[in-house]
């Protein structure tokens, strides 16, 4: 169990939120809200993407399910830091096998509970993203400050993608896919088009992966900035047009930058549930996303490249083909409410 006393969250800006704190250590991160629900935050913690993060959950109590090791995404929890609104001490659940708060004291993830997380969202979404440090009552000034002024990361990627090449599935089709961050969930969904999967490591060369002749590419979600993996799109620009590529997420905005566009900065990012459009179809779809960057609408301009989903919220760049590639990429993940996008793959992949 963890010990719990009191804490506070201290964003750059000054703002001080004072609650419970659970961890035997000092958190330090960027600070991103997201819209979780009642049950899923097991796979946000879980999820790669969040590598360096920390996590601000909406919901207003987390843990009511419990946990099981089977919703896992990945080998650990990446985030820096959880904070919530409260902690569930009973969760119930017929598969939950033991707490959030084990849960969390096993995977070293301090967290602050007894925090109004809706405010923490209104400062964010009226500043944007800011560094932030979960620290106990008794943290010195020097201490915090000592924190804040930690660089900023870089190398999300390298600590989440596989250490190795692996292979899983049984299907006909074979599907090589580049890890930059990858959830056990896509896995399933792709396993699920009767694909048998080659996950490489992010650190892979065309070369490599083109010697297993793949019947296509796979560029998936990860974590932090896409400029700060120039070999990776260097990779991506090598692989284009050789075989038929599918990128979600980063994966998504590393194959825009391969082809020449530019990505940017967001003031708060998409975490959570997200209305996306689809242009071709006109139809609205709920997708499930978690990205700080997007790709630059106006970089667009003179390639070619069409523009096939936008973010009914703000009006982003959802989706992208790339013309004459036999390539497409959208900046959420294919699942179950996009099983149009997988479908269209494999008809690439098909040669349909």
């Amino acid at each position: 169990m963890h010990e719990m006393r009191r804490g506070k969250l201290i964003l750059a800006d000054g703002s001080v939120y004072e609650g419970d704190f659970y961890g035997k250590r000092n958190a330090v991160g960027e600070v991103v809200f997201t819209t979780g629900g009642m049950c899923g935050y097991q796979e946000m913690l879980t999820d790669p993407t969040y590598c360096g993060q920390i996590m601000v959950l909406t919901y207003p109590i987390v843990g009511n399910a419990g946990v099981n090791n089977m919703f896992n995404q990945s080998r650990k929890a990446y985030c820096q830091g959880l904070v919530i609104g409260e902690l569930c001490d009973y969760p119930s659940n017929w598969r939950s096998e033991r707490s959030l708060e084990d849960f969390l004291d096993e995977q070293d993830v301090p967290t602050l509970a007894g925090i109004d997380t809706r405010a923490i969202t209104r400062k964010i979404r009226d500043n944007g993203v800011m560094k932030g440090v979960i620290v106990s009552a008794e943290a010195t000034q020097e201490e915090i400050d000592a924190l804040l002024a930690t660089p900023e990361m870089h190398d999300q990627i390298a600590q989440v993608t596989t250490k190795e090449t692996y292979t899983v599935g049984e299907g006909k089709l074979h599907v090589a896919v580049l890890d930059l961050g990858l959830k056990k969930k896509v896995t399933n969904f792709l396993m699920g088009m009767d694909c048998h999967l080659t996950i490489f490591p992010a650190s892979t060369s065309a070369e490599e992966i083109l010697r297993h002749n793949p019947n296509g590419i796979v560029i998936t979600n990860g974590p932090g900035n896409p400029a700060d993996v120039p070999e990776v799109v260097e990779t991506v620009k090598a692989l284009l047009g050789k075989k038929p590529m599918l990128g979600f997420c980063m994966g998504h905005l590393v194959m825009a930058l391969a082809n020449g566009a530019e990505t940017v900065k967001m003031k708060f990012g998409h975490h959570g549930n997200q209305p996306v459009k689809g242009l071709e179809t006109g139809r609205v779809y709920i997708s499930a996303q978690n990205h700080g960057y997007v790709v630059d609408e106006k970089s667009l301009e003179g390639k070619e490249i069409t523009l096939t989903h936008v973010a009914l919220n703000d009006g982003t760049v959802e989706g992208l083909k790339y013309e004459g590639k036999n390539a497409l990429s959208v900046q959420f993940l294919p699942d179950v409410e996009h099983t149009y996008l997988l479908d269209t793959f494999t008809k690439m992949m098909e040669g349909r």
